[in-house]
């Protein structure tokens, strides 16, 4: 087996979710999910299939975010694996409907951080075989940190 690692190439104010579902239907089911979710948040799926022509499938309703999330998923070019990216909220507010669309088997990551998708090759395909999200830990938080921590979220309308 070998291993690469891939950095999924995306602005700072995009997000990401990458995952693995099975069925060549997947493309249109993610386009549905995100469109119920957040209707005004701009998107592109990359989906790779595992069989037949093995393409990477995309959608989405902004062109340019379509066409990274397909650049991203064919670098990756794990079978059954996707990529969204998406911007006009937060993971939290469609990572729900991703995971109920009946083929989706498992999300990764959905986050804004930094990407690094582990990748091992064998002579059947690639896998993903785990995902870097963002920094190693740099300490424990303190009581004012967990102060700022509340805070922010109270900010951004998390909390109340």
């Amino acid at each position: 087996m070998e291993f690469d690692i891939v950095d999924i190439e995306k602005g700072e104010d995009v997000q990401c979710i990458v995952g693995h579902a099975g069925f060549i239907k997947t493309t249109e089911d993610l386009y549905e999910a995100m469109m119920n979710a957040c209707p005004t948040l701009k998107f592109g799926i990359g989906f790779v299939e595992a069989s037949g022509p093995r393409l990477v499938r995309g959608e989405g309703n902004n062109h340019e975010l379509e066409e990274l999330a397909k650049k991203n998923a064919f670098a990756i070019g794990a079978g059954h694996s996707f990529v969204i990216l998406f911007k006009g909220a937060f993971p939290i507010n469609v990572s729900n409907a991703i995971k109920y669309v009946p083929e989706v088997s498992r999300i990764f990551c959905a986050t804004a951080n930094p990407v690094q998708v582990i990748i091992g090759k064998t002579n059947n395909g690639k896998s993903i075989l785990g995902i870097v999200d963002g920094g190693a830990a740099t300490g424990i938080e303190s009581s004012s940190d967990k102060k700022g921590r509340r805070e922010f979220l109270r900010e951004i309308g998390y909390k109340l």
